[in-house]
């Protein structure tokens, strides 16, 4: 019985492992497509900050301490494939976005505007200001719902919270140096899509 336990939940880390695998290798490829000229080994975000590596690390040994000492709690099939569906939700709605910037998409904020920098509001900015970073909040948090990593799936979920708060609302005020009213208004009729975060409180 325990060993059929241990084969179930492994599988269930290896769809974590092929998500995580084709979020960074796609991040990359759209990236080579979409803006080659700042393309470099950066781009697959695998060294996104040591606090990435902590956390990726972390949900890992929770994982594997919890299928040792508790087996049946990797075993709630309906919650791992919810957290599925939510890591291919947020895969796709952040990849859609990256598409629909095109070259004005960059994985660093932007503190000065390029003579090619527009403002995107249509396709996917039409639902929301922010896609790329309702796509990869939704994506990290499913991936430990599909863990069923109930510590690392409460700690990702406040963690990228407040990180997306900070860094839309750094964001934003480039945003409106940048496009002035133009944004102003773009702001006040689409939500960041993200939960309880406004974006940037001070117009400038």
């Amino acid at each position: 019985m325990l060993l059929s336990f241990s084969q179930s939940s492994w599988s269930h880390f290896g769809w974590y492992m092929c998500s995580l695998s084709l979020f960074h290798y796609s991040e990359y490829l759209v990236t080579a497509v979409n803006n080659p000229k700042s393309l470099s080994l950066d781009s697959f975000l695998l060294n996104h900050s040591l606090e990435y590596t902590v956390a990726a690390l972390s949900s890992w040994i929770e994982f594997t301490l919890e299928n040792i000492c508790w087996p049946e709690l990797k075993q709630v099939t309906w919650l791992s494939v919810t957290g599925l569906l939510m890591v291919v939700f947020g895969e796709c709605l952040r990849k859609a976005a990256m598409f629909t910037a095109g070259s004005n998409f960059n994985h660093v904020v932007q503190n000065e505007k390029s003579d090619t920098h527009t403002l995107v509001t249509g396709g996917v900015y039409a639902w929301f200001r922010h896609p790329s970073y309702v796509g990869w909040f939704y994506w990290s948090i499913g991936t430990q719902v599909m863990l069923c990593n109930p510590i690392c799936g409460i700690a990702y979920a406040l963690t990228v919270w407040r990180f997306f708060r900070d860094r839309i609302e750094e964001e934003e005020i480039s945003l409106i140096h940048f496009f002035g009213e133009e944004y102003l208004a773009y702001k006040k009729r689409v939500p960041t899509g993200l939960p309880f975060i406004k974006g940037v409180k001070v117009e400038l």
